[in-house]
């Protein structure tokens, strides 16, 4: 996380009310933060322009530049840009749009145009609602063009009208676009006071020859669109990107090799302040140990890595980033990443709370015909750590019952943050290509041997399969015939084996959900985690409409019953927990 430490950015603003408005309406601002977050969150500049002829387009303009700069900064770090600048639009547009509604009759409401540029790694994000505009003067050709695009319509020659806008309505329709930086590469923002009054090519001599000043430049801008007959309010933002802060491999492999790997440890060794106590587990990629906090007396467990991956830099980033996702998510069904002591870290491992109890997969051996409430209530508590991971946008992408702890209270913990994805993460420059995680055959999307990330929708499949073996008492929804496939075509065209032929007692609207939960197709998968989980509490008539029913339906809606109370009782639980968090 410290690749951001390198970039270097020049950046100048300036705004004007112009010789005939008595108020300023527009707003431009920009952020670049400390290290960590501009690694994460990138840089950003935004310009607004409030809309004239709405009562409180000032207002509009000014909390839209001030939620963008606070509350962006405020998303987790390991959304992508896309996803937080979104939510976070999402958020202010109804915010703009109520107050707006609040108004007297007469009024127009909160209403402004919104460009935004966020510099991250090594690409651009572009957001724009409205006639407010970006251009870019590129480094590599000295092309100067524009970025976005307005939105208005044309009412005459001279006459145009916004048809799109911040608080406009109650949804927001926000262009969203990437371009690849290249250093010396110059961004412009500006309101429509300045590019009405002023072509492009009068735009780019501004630009051109005040390079070396950026601040006199924008001022020399507004002087200029001022001196072309600019009767309205007068903004423009110019950013330089002096240095990438992009790695090449040799500074990359450097930075991540400045802690080496711990050497063999067995029980009785001491590392960092910690003993080891016991090997649990060992692979070809990592070990496993359990340690005890020599000082507090704690017992940990220890991930290190390989002493066959010293010298790859990709396999260390990745091993690094586990550590660093992990510790991102707080939810009492994901394992807990524990902080080393301060100052004490010596060699490359992380560490974690130690999870007693046993894995599922041993407790699917020992409980070949569990009752179906205790399935659904493991089934419930897998998914609500997979939601708490989902809220990060992270994916597990190696969910199998032998990475879920149950705990003697009846607790899960999903462990194992080895194939983890994070899409904001993945944003991040890396001079290495990265491996693809497979996961495990029988459990993961069959789509990511072939190189398709399906994001959320491969931890569904995952859990759905669990769900399937739980009910089933050990069985496979494609038996074993998977092991045999060959091509995407050659998984998409196995059969699914009904659950109900395993055990009569499972429904067919619950089996259906199965079925759709583990389609080897992702398009014909569910879309979210949600979904899922609301067939597999409700019946869905859709799956009912075939006419199907099963051999013992008194055995059936037995099964239907004890589901409902269950989901029931759960449901009161966290509303008994949310209410007691409210007060």
């Amino acid at each position: 996380m410290e690749q951001s430490r390198s970039f270097k950015a020049s950046i100048a603003t300036h705004t004007d009310a112009g010789i005939k408005k008595s108020i300023n309406e527009d707003a431009i601002g920009f952020r670049v933060p400390e290290a960590s977050l501009l690694t994460t969150k990138g840089a950003v500049a935004v310009v607004a322009d409030g809309v004239s002829s709405a009562e409180a387009g000032k207002e509009a303009a000014h909390r839209s530049v001030e939620a963008i700069l606070d509350n962006y900064f405020k998303t987790p770090e390991l959304w992508s840009v896309k996803h937080a600048v979104q939510k976070t639009l999402t958020t202010l547009n109804s915010e703009l749009y109520n107050l707006g509604r609040e108004m007297p009759n007469e009024a127009r409401g909160y209403i402004c145009t919104l460009s935004i540029l966020v510099i991250k790694s090594h690409l651009a994000y572009l957001f724009h609602v409205g006639d407010s505009r970006i251009y870019r003067l590129s480094a590599e050709d000295g092309s100067f063009k524009q970025l976005t695009r307005d939105h208005v319509a044309a009412i005459s020659d001279d006459k145009q009208y916004l048809i799109r806008a911040m608080g406009m309505d109650t949804t927001l329709n926000i262009d969203a676009s990437t371009v690849e930086l290249r250093q010396g590469d110059i961004f412009y923002l500006d309101s429509d006071g300045v590019h009405d009054f002023l072509d492009d090519e009068q735009i780019l001599e501004v630009i051109t020859q005040g390079q070396d000043d950026l601040d006199q430049a924008c001022t020399t801008m507004v002087k200029k669109a001022l001196a072309a007959g600019s009767d309205d309010n007068i903004s423009c933002a110019i950013l330089r990107i002096d240095h990438l802060g992009v790695e090449e491999k040799g500074d990359f492999s450097e930075r991540l090799t400045k802690l080496p790997f711990p050497p063999e440890l067995r029980p009785g060794l001491k590392i960092d302040g910690y003993e080891v106590l016991e090997e649990l587990w060992a692979s070809e990629r990592s070990q496993l140990y359990f340690v005890r906090d020599m000082e507090s007396g704690e017992e940990l467990i220890m991930k290190t890595p390989s002493a066959t991956y010293s010298d790859d830099p990709a396999y260390i980033e990745r091993f690094i980033a586990e550590e660093w996702i992990g510790s991102r998510i707080n939810h009492p069904n994901v394992v807990r990443i524990v902080p080393p002591k301060e100052g004490a870290k010596n060699f490359l491992y992380y560490l974690m709370e130690r999870v007693p109890g046993i894995t599922l997969q041993k407790w699917i051996e020992q409980n070949p015909e569990p009752r179906p409430s205790i399935v659904a209530d493991i089934i419930l508590k897998i998914a609500d750590g997979l939601f708490a991971m989902h809220a990060q946008q992270v994916v597990h992408q190696d969910l199998k019952p032998g990475n879920v702890m149950i705990l003697p209270d009846g607790g899960i913990k999903i462990v194992d943050f080895g194939a983890v994805y994070a899409p904001g993460l993945q944003e991040i420059f890396n001079p290495f290509e990265q491996e693809i995680a497979l996961g495990t055959l029988d459990y993961a999307d069959p789509s990511y041997r072939f190189g398709i990330n399906t994001y959320f929708k491969g931890d569904i499949y995952s859990l759905a399969v669990i769900a399937y073996e739980m009910f089933t008492g050990g069985q496979l929804p494609y038996g074993r015939r998977m092991e045999r496939c060959k091509t995407l075509e050659d998984f998409q065209s196995l059969d699914y084996v009904p659950s109900y032929r395993h055990r009569e007692i499972i429904p067919v609207w619950f089996d259906k959900a199965l079925e759709k939960g583990c389609k080897n197709d992702p398009e014909l998968r569910y879309g979210t985690l949600e979904e899922f989980i609301q067939d597999l509490q409700h019946p869905n008539p859709d799956f009912l409409k075939d006419g199907q029913v099963n051999k013992k339906e008194g055995n059936t809606v037995f099964f239907w019953k004890i589901l409902s109370f269950l989901w029931f009782t759960v449901l009161l639980v966290v509303l008994i927990l949310v209410y007691q968090n409210g007060d």
